[in-house]
């Protein structure tokens, strides 16, 4: 709707998780190292947590991005909410297998034949679980745990890797032989003043926009009202084009900004 007016390509703070959109801040910079190292050196296991809207799907998208296709078999799970035996049946459904079963054993027998059958192809197994923290059933992290087991004497056949809210933390905790596996971890924390400033003029030119359109007092209030979590400064920023459209502003300030804020009931 305001493209056209602030000469725009595309819409800047969309809350999906395109990597073309991710600001490689040191925080998000870590984080896909750590991840890229698990799954580069078949660590077992990896997590990744972060408050919401801190960056952790697209970060993950990112990650996912990085790693050549002819390398590696990744299966993604991104609503875990689901039984052990139905867990197991889309872990096996998203790493492409074409087989089924009725049964934990024989889901097992699958997931081992399709994990070295991967081997044989020169491809490592990833599986990644977004949105970790909704898995509430143990007794589908205690299947998780028991993947791992699919190993050889100096290397694990699949790499497993948890992303989720804070709450993973205490899920996986509980698990005391999960919970020691898990080789690699970081958490996103939100932005500083800094990160917030750096990420919202980023954002702005992959949309397109050449010139600066944000002041920085309005900068500083964004951060303030949005705690530095990117899904928060997208919201606001994303009112804050559409009212300077429509009072046909050259320039976003502070008190376009806290319109914005006085709008969203803060």
């Amino acid at each position: 709707m305001y493209e056209k007016y602030w000469n725009l390509n595309t819409l800047p703070f969309e809350n999906v998780p395109d990597p073309r959109f991710l600001y490689r801040s040191e925080k998000h910079e870590e984080a896909l190292m750590r991840l890229v190292y698990a799954a580069q050196t078949q660590k077992g296991a990896a997590m990744l947590t972060g408050n919401i809207g801190c960056g952790k799907t697209t970060t993950c998208r990112t990650f996912i991005q990085s790693l050549p296709v002819s390398e590696y078999e990744i299966g993604l799970i991104a609503n875990p909410m689901l039984s052990p035996i139905d867990f197991l049946s889309e872990i096996l459904y998203q790493l492409g297998s074409q087989k089924n079963a009725d049964t934990k054993t024989e889901l097992i027998h699958l997931l081992n034949e399709e994990i070295l059958n991967n081997l044989e192809n020169g491809k490592k197994t990833l599986l990644i679980i977004d949105e970790a923290q909704a898995i509430e059933n143990n007794s589908t992290l205690e299947e998780l745990r028991l993947l791992l087991n699919f190993q050889l004497n100096d290397r694990f056949l699949l790499t497993l890797i948890l992303i989720g809210q804070p709450e993973l933390l205490e899920h996986v905790a509980k698990l005391k032989q999960l919970d020691s596996r898990i080789s690699i971890r970081y958490h996103l924390s939100p932005f500083e003043l800094e990160d917030t400033r750096e990420y919202i003029i980023f954002r702005l030119k992959i949309a397109g926009i050449k010139r600066d359109i944000i002041t920085p007092d309005a900068i500083e209030k964004i951060h303030t009202y949005s705690g530095g979590v990117p899904r928060n400064i997208n919201n606001i920023c994303d009112l804050c084009l559409l009212i300077g459209f429509s009072i046909k502003s050259t320039l976003i300030d502070s008190q376009i900004v806290e319109k914005v804020i006085h709008d969203r009931g803060k």
